[in-house]
């Protein structure tokens, strides 16, 4: 059996406020689960985590408020958290003030989603995602499967679906190859995998939960584009990523994808992406949807 963990980066609105939606999905058997979940914690326990949500995007932002701390990186955890706090609760107490309403709220909203990572310096936030990414990358039994859409080349009269639709199908398509092909194989273990059944478990945004369970339920009756689905398990658990440390992993993967799409930021993209499916020498896991032309390391390796 085999968990595929399933998040997503980017928006898959046009234009909306990113060029590229991601949709990943980090598979393990299922064997593995708890040694992952174990070696993941101690990573993050180094740095403070390992009891809070691991949301990349937030943890990599700039906290303006600690530059302004007079020597904020030789203080202590403790000392950094109450003098960031103090810092934001008095912005927010002046945003209030002059009346600024959006204001307060977006930063009312900022503060909110970093309050767990603020003891951190940002070289120490950075440190943290090389070392889950490092540590996603080490595991030789994990498979990553994404499709990294650039929506300037999409066309929905084309594909006949969404671009959140084809990534999905896409992602789905995949996971199931691979349990098609690790079917008969030897586990690492040198035990004969007899078949290969997967389960999805999918990061619960309501948005997307009742789309992507009609459309597994389509692909469980008529099979996808590219393949029947006899091997993939129910339709997708949808869970609650702040309580699920593998999504936020796989939320890890799709952010690392897309700032390397959109950025060419290699940093965390190449830790990750070393745990695409291959088959044959060829990155068969990864795809990047855009121009004939892009010449980029997802489009080189998947041919």
């Amino acid at each position: 059996m085999f968990l595929c963990y399933i998040d997503e980066s980017g928006t898959s609105d046009v234009p909306g406020t990113s060029s590229h939606f991601i949709l990943a999905g980090l598979s393990l058997p299922i064997a593995f689960w708890k040694q992952a979940d174990r070696d993941l914690s101690l990573v993050l326990a180094k740095y403070g985590l390992e009891n809070e949500e691991f949301h990349t995007g937030w943890i990599l932002r700039r906290y303006l408020e600690q530059s302004k701390i007079p020597d904020f990186e030789n203080l202590d955890w403790k000392a950094r958290r109450f003098a960031v706090e103090q810092y934001r609760n008095r912005e927010l107490l002046r945003l209030q003030g002059i009346g600024n309403s959006r204001a307060y709220k977006q930063a009312k909203k900022n503060y909110r989603n970093t309050s767990a990572y603020i003891h951190l310096t940002q070289a120490e936030r950075l440190a943290a995602a090389r070392d889950a990414a490092d540590t996603v990358a080490a595991w030789g039994h994990a498979r990553l499967f994404a499709e990294c859409i650039d929506k300037i080349h999409f066309d929905p009269n084309r594909t006949k679906l969404t671009i959140d639709e084809q990534a999905f199908e896409q992602v789905v398509s995949r996971f199931h190859h691979y349990l098609s092909n690790v079917a008969g194989e030897a586990n690492e273990q040198g035990e004969r995998i007899i078949s290969g059944y997967g389960v999805l478990i999918h990061d619960n945004n309501p948005s997307v939960a009742k789309k992507h369970t009609d459309l597994m339920r389509r692909f469980h009756a008529s099979g996808t584009l590219w393949t029947t689905i006899d091997q993939i398990i129910e339709t997708p658990l949808f869970v609650d990523s702040s309580l699920t440390r593998m999504v936020q992993i796989a939320d890890l993967c799709a952010y690392s994808l897309r700032r390397y799409c959109e950025n060419g930021d290699v940093d965390l993209f190449r830790r990750v992406f070393a745990r695409a499916d291959r088959l044959g020498g060829r990155t068969v896991g990864v795809r990047h949807f855009a121009g004939k032309s892009c010449a980029c390391e997802i489009c080189r390796a998947h041919g």
